[in-house]
């Protein structure tokens, strides 16, 4: 019998432009710690959408890996998403980021009509499957829209024309503000808006970890 409650977190790159969102990453994986649970990491082995300079905001000449950028935040600590096995971990979460938009799916660029990654889209189904909780922060929740649909309860905060394109999916959306979450029972999904809305590090860091509160309540 296992120790301590293992929670996969599914990375999207480095950087809030074109991977994860770093302090969603880190907050995420400090509230996990300081629950007394274990994080393992994991990120898609595939070439990004694109790379953009956070500085300029510009779009790079330049090809980057979505494996090889996460394993940045997690200090070289991760696997393949290929290798997942939702009987090894007891929840999931996918710190947001417009990696989740661009490179976990299409959504930045199709909207309601976007695709998820085909591994991305089997290890949700895989946790829902066998009962188990899976949390989104930020644009992630979409993720989760699109995967499950089905009237799944979520929210991004309070933006009109997201929450309209995950209703659209089939998903229920529910405004929230600053740090708040969001816990569907029925489906086992915990959402919080994160830098959805304008908040500060000490609003994302309570965001974060009232997500991995509620997950590890679920368990």
């Amino acid at each position: 019998m296992r120790g301590k409650k293992k929670i996969a977190v599914v990375l999207s790159g480095c950087g809030v432009y074109d991977g994860a969102e770093v302090h969603e990453a880190v907050l995420t994986l400090l509230a996990i710690n300081r629950h007394g649970a274990e994080a393992v990491c994991f990120a898609p082995d595939i070439h990004q959408h694109h790379v953009i300079n956070h500085v300029t905001g510009q779009s790079a000449p330049e090809t980057r890996n979505v494996l090889v950028e996460s394993a940045r935040i997690a200090r070289g600590e991760i696997s393949d998403l290929a290798k997942f096995d939702a009987a090894e971990v007891d929840a999931l979460v996918f710190p947001g980021g417009f990696g989740a938009a661009k490179n976990l799916s299409s959504f930045a660029f199709d909207g309601a009509d976007a695709s998820v990654n085909s591994g991305v889209e089997a290890v949700i189904k895989a946790m829902v499957a066998a009962g188990k909780p899976v949390a989104a922060l930020c644009i992630a929740p979409v993720l989760l829209a699109k995967c499950l649909g089905d009237k799944v309860e979520l929210t991004i905060g309070q933006d009109a024309d997201t929450a309209a394109a995950l209703e659209k999916m089939g998903a229920h959306h529910i405004r929230s503000r600053q740090a708040e979450v969001v816990v569907d029972r029925k489906h086992k999904i915990v959402t919080s808006p994160c830098y959805m809305l304008e908040s500060s590090v000490a609003q994302i860091a309570d965001g974060a970890d009232a997500v991995i509160k509620a997950v590890l309540g679920l368990l």
